[in-house]
């Protein structure tokens, strides 16, 4: 871990890239999704004094509870969107120039959502949240490319990792500034909702001092000599030929072939085991629960007696503990590998999502339950922050190949960005019909994921993307073994062991 360290702060040039990128790459997704929710009763009463001065008649209170419902939601149908065609964009235009010109869009978001009370238009809100997804979208997938591009083979899982701390980073802020002390009162919400273009900025006028992702120029554009001033620019002036030689190997083994879209990828047989676990890492670690914990996350800090006006700063506690669990995951998952951080995670949140059904319901014959409560919601963050936090954004960057990571990255962000959307569609009419048996949903989840784990996923530490995919294709995950029934119809026990041999 020291030596770790001591590689990164040398790297001076790459630890401003992690930073600058971070600013308006996935901050802005932390910032959307906590910065919401302080001001909403205030939207509320702005949608109604709106149409009252319209149409001169109250908005009834079912309409105002589906015109806020559409508000949050359109948030994560922009970020499909951004996400559908960060691919093309990064390919066509490089990734830090899609970074570069994706913060004018957070931009004119805050523009359009700080002049909204002006203009009494709330129209203008959805407007500028639906920009805001896009670009979160566009912003998440090209920002985790370009920084897993742009580190050393042996700091790729500590660098990479820093895209979700600063998700992490980007709720805890949302939660500080959105405290009644600060910009969480009635008379300045439009400026908290604006507060995303401060980032965005930051990073528009500071990214262009940065070099493009060496291995784009190299293996995407051919650009040997660019791509060496890049490695210089990033890591110093020492020997580059081993990395040289190693992306010019995964430029010949994709034999200058295009980029592929995501209709080609997904018909090639030979990474279907790379999709299932892009698919794992996506769609259902959304599914395992954890933005269920933090929208549940009131609840139990109410049952647990704490007063209605202290609750928010103690939910910044719950923010602060995924942001720390993700630093030290950083610092753990060149050592402890991805596989069994990601493995050990999923099953101790299997574990705590069993036990909080029970603490749940037992909390109103129990006195002190409520607190058994809070400890495992912590233990349950803690959990995420150490394993599938950290580990899901890094492993769909490494697993693909240079000519197949930009389609990965659009099927990674469209599962993603659908899974958050059918978490906050459902899981309220979830709680409604089962009560606290939901998180018994969660708990097979992650059972499942963590099975699941075990068997699909290849550790990647320490390995170049053409070492994973020959290992990926040597594995013959998805060939079938050829079936011999013996004479009375059964299967030979030396047929099923071929089996489970070519499959796992």
């Amino acid at each position: 871990m020291e030596n770790i360290l001591k590689e990164l702060f040398h790297l001076k040039v790459l630890l401003l890239l992690i930073i600058v990128s971070g600013m308006g790459g996935t901050l802005q997704h932390g910032l959307n999704m906590s910065l919401i929710s302080a001001p909403s009763a205030y939207i509320k009463c702005f949608i109604n004094e709106t149409w009252l001065e319209r149409y001169g008649t109250a908005m009834e209170e079912q309409v105002i509870k589906v015109t806020w419902s559409v508000i949050v939601s359109i948030y994560p149908i922009g970020a499909v969107l951004g996400a559908l065609i960060a691919g093309h964009l990064s390919v066509k235009y490089g990734r830090k120039n899609c970074l570069v010109f994706n913060n004018i869009l957070a931009i004119v978001a805050a523009a359009i959502v700080g002049l909204s009370r002006m203009a009494r238009s709330f129209e203008m809100i959805l407007v500028a949240r639906f920009l805001y997804g896009v670009n979160a979208g566009n912003g998440m997938n090209i920002h985790c490319m370009y920084l897993m591009e742009c580190s050393p083979k042996k700091l790729r899982g500590v660098v990479t990792v820093t895209t979700a701390i600063f998700i992490s980073l980007g709720k805890c802020l949302g939660q500080i500034i959105g405290l009644r002390e600060i910009l969480g009162s009635e008379s300045v919400w439009p400026l908290l909702m604006a507060f995303n273009a401060i980032p965005a900025f930051i990073q528009l006028v500071t990214l262009p001092w940065f070099p493009e992702s060496p291995r784009y120029l190299l293996i995407d554009k051919g650009n040997r000599a660019l791509s060496i001033n890049a490695l210089q620019r990033l890591w110093g002036k020492r020997d580059f030929s081993q990395e040289l030689e190693e992306m010019q190997a995964e430029r010949t083994a994709i034999r200058g072939k295009r980029p592929r879209s995501v209709w080609e990828l997904c018909r090639d047989p030979s990474v279907w085991s790379q999709l299932a676990i892009n698919m794992m890492m996506s769609l259902f670690i959304q599914l395992s629960g954890i933005n269920a914990i933090y929208s549940y996350a009131f609840e139990i800090f109410h049952a647990a007696g704490i007063p209605n006006e202290t609750i928010p700063y103690v939910s910044i506690g719950t923010g602060l503990i995924e942001t720390i669990t993700l630093l030290i995951c950083g610092f753990f998952v060149e050592r402890a590998g991805r596989k069994s951080l990601l493995c050990g995670g999923l099953g101790f949140m299997s574990l705590w999502t069993a036990l909080l059904t029970v603490t749940f319901s037992l909390q109103h014959l129990v006195s002190w339950m409520p607190y058994c409560s809070l400890v495992i919601i912590f233990a349950y963050v803690l959990s995420y922050g150490l394993g599938p936090g950290g580990v899901a954004i890094i492993l769909p960057s490494e697993i693909f190949l240079q000519s197949d990571r930009p389609a990965g990255y659009v099927i990674n962000g469209f599962l993603n960005w659908f899974g958050l959307f059918l978490i906050g569609m459902v899981f309220s009419f979830m709680i409604e019909g089962l009560g606290y048996l939901c998180f018994l949903i969660f708990c097979g989840v992650c059972f499942v994921l963590t099975i699941l784990a075990y068997y699909i996923v290849l550790e990647t530490k320490g390995k170049t993307p053409l070492e994973i995919n020959e290992e990926f294709k040597n594995r013959k995950f998805w060939k079938k073994a050829p079936l011999r029934v013996s004479p009375n119809g059964t299967i030979p026990q030396s047929t099923v062991e071929i089996i489970m041999s070519t499959a796992f």
